[in-house]
């Protein structure tokens, strides 16, 4: 089990590293900050074998300026060049955190849809924030401090055994020691730091969740569900903390108390040896100020080791994210004449276990409407999503003319599509901003008034305190229903796409929003290949043809009149609804 272990840390350790080097981190300020701290160091070092001269000069009374002089330049330089080496060593971590997040945010918006179905939102946000967080801590503050730590205790053992052995062998005494207590607590605390990062993410996923349908949560009286899965979430978080901080205060006080007894044991040496003469004073002031040049190194090599086993299990957790398959966005044709036949062919797609569509075959005429109907879970929505390739069918082949469409571009298949449907998904922001939303190329403020205007959103939108530049607020929550889905429409018209998706876009709206969504509807299915998803049968009573879906494969197909002639399910639909619409 421990070969296990030590195998997965030298494999994170390889992945942490390949981590920061993929940011291309600047190797001159790399350099420059090693440089810097090196010389710093090595100030520091001198400082007390001049204290040393000086303490004997002063007992001597024979004070050189000199000395003085020394002393002083070697603070200023220890003081200055500290304090670039820290800047820069910030400035480092900061670039490599920023470029880490922009690769992992290129990363997340390519990610297949799958993973978003299989991954909360909170988790992924925990990943991209804190994590990284952790990656940025181990770069500012102790990756390149541990080569100064390791140079200024090196370079003070050398110095201590140069001014006396005997003293300096006491010190050496307690390092292995010291090594050993630091690898044992460093495998607890990876296993600790691992664990504190899942859950973290555990709990950012649940206030993630709660945030963003905090109208549910008031709706349905939640509260007290929701807060006892916040209690047990900060619980977890909070066990995993102290777990840490026990590490802290078993792994700090032993090394003081080593280092301590040590100094104690210096001291009382060292003052016999001084009242002996093998010592002088200035030597035993400058061998104590060197046991403080280890100490401190040491105390950050303690926490450099806590800082990488956190940083390691970070990494895991960014990698199972980098290794996730991508959407290839620009790979394939151009979708140069969209207005084919659209068909689908014996396709099978199941999300599980559990077939959605089962050897479905139809085709959607160009510049047509086409109607889907039927009843739930019978394959609907699916079959958008497979339009829009947001999943890939297991069996089968959906074609644009002769074409599959798999052999386009995503970005240029996507930019054939246009889609309104029944939740009218919006971004905090403005309107126009929601209304060119996605677009790469510029808009003027008439065009999108005129998608407004077809819309027939632009009379409320004049009647906003700051008509096209009005907030919105998150997910258009100062809107109406109708109002959104205008926007939406607005939306599509502005894109102008070649085929038309609306998935039961008036189907949660009142009879006057109906009305003018609708009017809106019909602006924008003329000339387009259009494919209608509803359950009120009296908005695609007038399609071009209309398919009933039943069980995952279309069981029949025709006009209204020929369907309600010939298909029992469709006329059980309409009979249904037709009665429903008299009752209301």
């Amino acid at each position: 089990m421990a070969k296990v272990v030590d195998q997965d840390k030298k494999m994170n350790w390889r992945g942490l590293s390949k981590l920061i080097r993929d940011t291309n981190p600047s190797k001159p300020l790399v350099a420059a900050a090693i440089a810097m701290s090196t010389i710093g160091t090595i100030a520091g070092l001198i400082v007390p074998f001049f204290t040393k001269n000086l303490v004997d000069q002063l007992s001597g009374s024979t004070l050189s300026p000199g000395v003085i002089t020394l002393l002083i330049a070697a603070f200023i330089v220890q003081a200055i060049f500290s304090g670039l080496s820290m800047y820069l060593l910030l400035y480092i971590g900061e670039t490599v955190v920023a470029r880490l997040r922009e690769r992992l945010m290129k990363k997340v918006l390519s990610l297949q849809v799958e993973y978003f179905d299989q991954n909360r939102v909170g988790d992924t946000t925990s990943r991209i924030v804190n994590d990284t967080g952790v990656i940025k801590d181990l770069v500012s503050n102790h990756l390149i401090s541990l080569l100064t730590s390791t140079l200024s205790i090196v370079g003070s053992i050398g110095i201590l055994l140069y001014l006396d052995w005997k003293l300096t062998a006491i010190l050496l005494a307690v390092v292995p020691i010291m090594m050993i207590g630091i690898r044992f607590i460093g495998k607890r605390m990876y296993k600790v730091s691992k664990g504190l990062q899942e859950e973290t993410a555990k709990f950012t996923a649940t206030i993630t969740q709660v945030l963003s349908e905090v109208r549910l949560v008031k709706f349905s009286m939640a509260e007290n569900v929701e807060e006892e899965n916040g209690k047990n979430g900060i619980k977890n978080v909070f066990g995993y903390s102290m777990k840490e901080a026990k590490i802290y205060a078993l792994l700090m006080p032993l090394m003081t108390l080593l280092l301590m007894g040590v100094l104690v044991i210096i001291v009382g040496y060292g003052g016999v040896r001084v009242s002996t003469g093998e010592l002088t004073a200035g030597e035993l002031v400058a061998f104590l100020l060197y046991l403080f040049q280890i100490i401190i190194p040491f105390s950050s090599m303690a926490r450099f080791l806590t800082a990488i086993q956190k940083a390691m299990g970070a990494t895991e957790r960014l990698q199972f994210l980098l290794d996730h398959e991508s959407e290839e966005r620009l790979n394939g044709e151009e979708v140069k004449n969209p207005a084919q036949v659209l068909s689908f062919n014996n396709v099978e797609f199941s999300y599980g276990k559990e077939m959605v569509l089962k050897r479905a075959s139809f085709e959607v005429p160009p510049g047509k409407v086409t109607a889907i109907v039927g009843p739930s879970g019978s394959g609907k929505t699916t079959t958008f999503s497979l339009i829009e390739r947001f999943y890939r069918p297991q069996e089968g082949e959906i074609k644009l003319g002769d074409n599959e469409i798999s052999r386009f571009s995503l970005v240029s298949w996507r930019k054939q599509i246009g889609y309104v449907s029944q939740e009218s998904p919006l971004i905090a922001g403005t309107i126009k901003e929601n209304i060119v939303y996605g677009l790469e190329k510029e808009v003027s403020d008439q065009d999108i008034e005129v998608a407004a205007s077809q819309a027939y959103a632009l009379p409320f939108i004049q009647d906003l305190p700051n008509g096209l530049d009005t907030e919105i607020g998150e997910r258009g929550i100062k809107l109406s229903g109708g109002q959104r889905q205008r926007i939406a429409i607005a939306r599509a018209i502005v894109r102008n796409p070649s085929i038309l998706l609306l998935d039961e876009a008036t189907s949660s709206l009142d009879s006057t929003s109906e009305v003018q969504v609708q009017r809106a509807l019909n602006n924008l299915m003329k000339d387009r290949t259009t494919i209608v998803i509803a359950h009120r049968l009296s908005t695609v009573v007038h399609a071009d043809q209309i398919l009933v879906m039943e069980n995952g494969r279309v069981s029949a197909q025709g006009t209204h009149e020929e369907l309600f002639m010939n298909s029992n399910l469709y006329k059980e639909l309409a009979q249904q609804q037709f009665q429903m619409e008299e009752s209301s």
